[in-house]
């Protein structure tokens, strides 16, 4: 493997591992040996599905705003803001008017996020 391999681009949207979340949200994968980002795409006003999972997840919203349900909480999210969510806690997006753009990071990596395909898993 190239040193190469291990460099991308935040924005070029033909990198990474493609996965469909769910209508209106899509995600490109970079899985790591211990750790794991996922850049994910959200239309204007789409929601995902509340879900868990025992990896420890790290969000930046890169872009727009957003409302972050977590742990049974609401929470307004704007550009630069991030946020951890523990393992085994409940949570989801929904992107504001204008959409967002969120990094997410994993560690360890989700098992389920390893290959391209549809669903959290």
């Amino acid at each position: 493997m190239s040193q190469r391999d291990e460099f991308h681009h935040l924005f070029d949207e033909t990198q990474g591992l493609f996965r469909e979340l769910a209508p209106g949200l899509t995600t490109r994968i970079f899985p790591g040996e211990h750790a794991m980002l996922s850049v994910v795409t959200i239309a204007p006003g789409a929601m995902g599905t509340m879900h868990d999972h025992p990896e420890e997840q790290w969000g930046v919203l890169l872009e727009g705003s957003a409302i972050r349900f977590q742990g049974g909480e609401e929470i307004a999210v704007r550009k630069g803001d991030f946020w951890r969510t523990p393992g085994g806690v409940p949570h989801t997006m929904r992107a504001g008017p204008e959409g967002c753009k969120v990094l997410d990071i994993f560690a360890p990596p989700r098992e389920a996020y390893r290959k391209a395909g549809k669903g959290f898993g």
